[in-house]
C-alpha cells in the first residue's frame, strides 16, 4: 500500500490531509497513512471518467464482461495480503472477510455474464406502418444506455461487497458507466488493494484511462465535491439516513440535478402470529438470537424490531431470546464511533418511559466490543413515541407487546419504510389476515416468509431497497442484476436508417439478444 489516491491509472498523494484507519480489535491506529484527495485530484479523476465515458460505453458486451472477469480475477490474486488488511480495518473475522470476498467475486461475474448476454438493453421496437390510416405509423425503437460518471460511496459495513467493487461498482460499469470511488476512510488500505486490482485488469483488458478512480477522503468533503461536480451524473450510497439524504439534497440542488441511489437506514420488522409462536417459540427464540447478532448486528437488515400480541407465550419467548442472547459470546464492532453510538443508542432507547430491558447486560473488558441487548415497551406506547421507531446499529431488538392484531398492524402502518418485513406463521393464521400483510407490503421492500431477514441473496429477483428511508427511490434494488437499471437512461430512434442503428436495434439482431417486436417477446430478426 502507498497511501495514495488512484486517478486513472496513476497513483497522486499531492495532499496535506492526512490520515489512518484503526484496529478496533487491537484498539490502536493502523500504522500506514493516507493522503485525502485534493480539489485537483477530484477534478482531474472526473474529467477522465467523462472523457473514458465516450469510448466505454461504445464496447461490446464482451468486452465489457471481459473487464469484470479480469477485476474478479486481480482480486483473488491478492489472496491473504487483502484478508489480512480487511481485519485489520474492520475487526471482522477472517471467514467473514473471504466470505465476503466470495460475494465481491460472484457479483462481478453475473454481471460479467449479464452484459455478454446483452438484453439487459430492453430493446424495444415498433415497426412503421406507413399506409395506416388516419396516419402514418413511424418506426420507433429504443433501448436503455448508460448515463455517465458514477460516483460510488465505500459503505463502513462492508469492505468489499458494498464498497470499491462491490455491487455499486460492478453494476455501473456493467451499464457502461466509469466511475469514481470515494472510499470509506474506516477501510482506505483495503479500498486501495481492491483499486490497484481494478486498475490492474482495465490495463489488462485495454479500458480508456479514467474508467475507474478511487479517491481518499478523511470526512465529508470530497464526497461533498463529487456529487456538486457537474460530470458526475449519478451516486450510488450505502449508509447513514443523515448521510444519504445529505447527499440526496446536495444532488438535487445542482444546476442539473443527478439521481442519488441511497440504500439507509432500516429496522425491519418481524410480526409474530399467535399460533405459529405457541408451537414454535423456543426455536423462534434461537433462530433470532442468532440474526440479532451476527456480524455484531452490523447489517442493514438485522431485525430490530419485533411484535407479537401480550401472552403469556410471548412473555415466555422474550426471556427465552433473552437468554438466548447472553449464551451468544460478544464480539467487535468496526470502529470505536461505532461501538458508541451503538451504545448511546441503546441508553437513549432504556430511558425512554415505559422500555425495560429483558435480558441482563452483557458485560465485557474487550474495548469496542458490543453488549447485545434486547428490551420490550407495550403497543400504546411505541405508538406514541417515535423516538423508539429509531434504528440502533448493532447486536439489539426491540419487542413491542400489542394488544391485539389490530394495534399490531396500526402499528406497522405507522412506520416509516423499511428495507424488509417478516412474517412468522402458519398459512392459514396470515390468510385470515391480509390487512397485515397489505400493511407491510406497503412499508417494505422485501416480504419474508418465515426465516430472518439476514441475509441478501445476489440474483435477477432480490429486491434489496424501499420506501423513503430505507432507499431514495424505493422503484429500484442495490442487489442483484436489475441494480444496473439505477444507472441507465431510455433513448428512442424514430425512422433511422437501420444500418445507422446501434446493434441491439438493427433488424438482423446480430447480437442475438431478447427484443420485444411489435409488442411480441423474440429473438428473431426482423425480415
Amino acid at each position: 500500500m502507498t497511501g495514495k489516491n488512484q486517478i486513472g491509472n496513476e497513483s497522486k498523494a499531492e495532499g496535506t490531509v492526512k490520515f489512518r484507519t484503526f484496529n478496533p480489535q487491537t484498539n490502536t491506529e493502523n500504522d500506514q497513512v493516507f493522503t485525502e484527495a485534493t480539489d485537483v485530484e477530484i477534478h482531474e479523476a472526473v474529467s477522465l471518467a467523462n472523457e473514458a465515458f465516450g469510448e466505454f460505453r461504445a464496447m461490446s458486451g464482451e468486452r465489457i464482461g471481459a473487464f469484470l472477469d479480469a477485476i474478479a480475477d486481480e482480486i483473488l490474486a491478492l489472496d491473504d495480503a487483502l484478508v489480512q488488511v480487511y481485519m485489520n480495518e474492520s475487526g471482522l473475522p477472517e471467514g467473514r472477510a473471504k466470505g465476503e470476498r466470495g460475494r465481491t467475486i460472484f457479483q462481478l461475474r453475473t454481471f460479467a455474464d449479464l452484459v455478454r448476454e446483452g438484453s439487459w438493453v430492453e430493446a424495444r421496437i415498433d415497426t412503421a406502418i406507413p399506409d395506416r390510416t388516419p396516419a402514418p405509423k413511424v418506426d420507433l425503437r429504443k433501448m436503455m444506455i448508460g448515463l455517465g460518471p458514477i460516483v460510488v460511496f465505500g459503505a463502513s459495513n462492508f469492505p468489499l461487497a458494498y464498497s470499491t467493487a462491490g455491487g455499486d461498482t460492478a453494476s455501473a460499469l456493467a451499464a457502461g458507466c466509469p466511475v469514481i470511488v470515494k472510499g470509506h476512510p474506516m477501510h482506505a488500505g483495503t479500498s486501495e488493494l481492491v483499486a490497484s486490482a481494478i486498475i490492474k485488469a482495465a490495463e489488462k483488458t485495454g479500458m480508456p484511462n479514467g474508467v475507474f478512480s478511487n479517491l481518499n477522503s478523511r470526512g465529508i468533503e470530497v464526497g461533498t465535491k463529487l456529487v456538486k461536480h457537474p460530470e458526475v451524473k449519478g451516486v450510488g450510497f450505502t449508509g447513514s439516513i443523515r448521510g444519504g439524504r445529505a447527499l440526496f439534497d446536495l444532488a438535487a440542488k445542482r444546476k442539473e440535478p443527478i439521481p442519488v441511489f441511497a440504500e439507509m437506514g432500516s429496522i425491519n420488522p418481524v410480526i409474530l402470529m399467535p399460533n405459529y409462536l405457541e408451537k414454535n417459540k423456543d426455536s423462534i427464540a434461537k433462530t433470532y438470537a442468532g440474526s440479532i447478532t451476527l456480524g455484531t448486528g452490523q447489517f442493514c437488515t438485522n431485525p430490530g424490531l419485533i411484535l407479537g400480541v401480550k401472552s403469556d407465550t410471548l412473555t415466555s419467548f422474550m426471556d427465552t431470546l433473552g437468554n438466548e442472547i447472553t449464551e451468544i459470546k460478544p464480539s467487535c464492532m468496526l470502529h470505536p464511533t461505532i461501538a458508541s453510538n451503538f451504545e448511546s443508542g441503546k441508553l437513549k432507547l432504556l430511558q425512554q418511559d415505559g422500555t425495560k430491558i429483558v435480558n441482563h447486560a452483557i458485560l465485557t473488558s474487550e474495548p469496542n466490543y458490543a453488549q447485545q441487548g434486547i428490551a420490550t415497551v407495550d403497543g400504546s406506547t411505541f405508538l406514541n413515541n417515535p423516538s423508539l421507531h429509531e434504528e440502533i446499529f448493532g447486536p439489539f431488538s426491540l419487542v413491542i407487546q400489542c394488544d391485539d392484531l389490530d394495534q399490531l398492524t396500526r402499528i406497522i402502518e405507522g412506520l416509516e419504510g423499511q428495507l424488509t418485513g417478516t412474517i412468522l406463521t402458519e398459512e392459514s393464521e396470515i390468510a385470515d389476515r391480509p390487512g397485515i400483510v397489505r400493511a407491510m407490503q406497503d412499508r417494505v421492500g422485501r416480504l419474508i416468509f418465515n426465516s430472518v431477514p439476514t441475509g441478501v441473496e445476489v440474483c435477477p429477483s432480490m429486491l434489496h431497497g424501499g420506501p423513503y428511508p430505507a432507499s431514495t427511490d424505493s422503484r429500484f434494488t442495490a442487489v442483484g442484476t436489475d441494480s444496473i437499471q439505477r444507472w441507465i437512461r431510455p433513448v428512442s430512434y424514430q425512422d433511422w436508417p437501420n444500418e445507422l442503428l446501434p446493434p441491439e436495434l438493427k433488424n438482423e439482431n446480430p447480437l442475438g439478444i431478447s427484443r420485444k417486436v411489435n409488442n411480441v417477446d423474440t429473438r428473431d430478426a426482423i425480415s
